[in-house]
């Protein structure tokens, strides 16, 4: 499914698909073969599994051998 109709227009700077993405990841570790997270019918909202961005920053640098602990900065006053 695809849509950039005014249904999904401004949701965080993304103009289609913004609750949730899909990533091929290969190599350095990573498990082969394996679905993580589940989303409705339509592809739109997230139903199993929710993966924050810096949860799967951290699994990349962990599977690269980086502390992701040690490997961080504020940005903007965030963490």
């Amino acid at each position: 499914m695809y849509s950039q109709g005014t249904l999904t227009k401004e949701n965080y700077g993304r103009d289609h698909h913004p609750r949730n993405f899909c990533m091929w990841l290969a190599g350095g570790g990573i498990k082969g073969g394996v679905t993580y997270g589940e989303t409705d019918d339509f592809s739109y909202n997230v139903v199993a599994n929710p993966c924050h961005i810096n949860d799967l920053n951290a699994t990349l640098l962990h599977c690269l051998g980086i502390d992701h602990e040690r490997f961080s900065f504020k940005f903007q006053g965030l963490d």
